[in-house]
């Protein structure tokens, strides 16, 4: 028997991951993390958001800028 993948709506997925939901729209649309669901409602794989959490993974929000 396979494991049943869990998926969550967006905003859980922010919640996990501890950045704004429009940080994992923007993810999605890049093609970091894979988008599930219906056009109406968007789900994200949580197995794949756990290896997000790992800091050397998880893709940039923001360019530095030097000073």
């Amino acid at each position: 028997m396979t494991a049943r993948r869990r998926r969550v709506p967006t905003t859980l997925a922010a919640l996990a991951l501890g950045v704004p939901e429009g940080t994992i729209r923007q993810w999605a649309r890049r093609g970091k993390i894979t988008r599930y669901g219906t056009t109406r409602q968007a789900l994200y794989d949580l197995d794949e958001l756990a290896r997000l959490a790992t800091p050397s993974e998880a893709p940039a929000t923001r360019h530095s800028v030097a000073s």
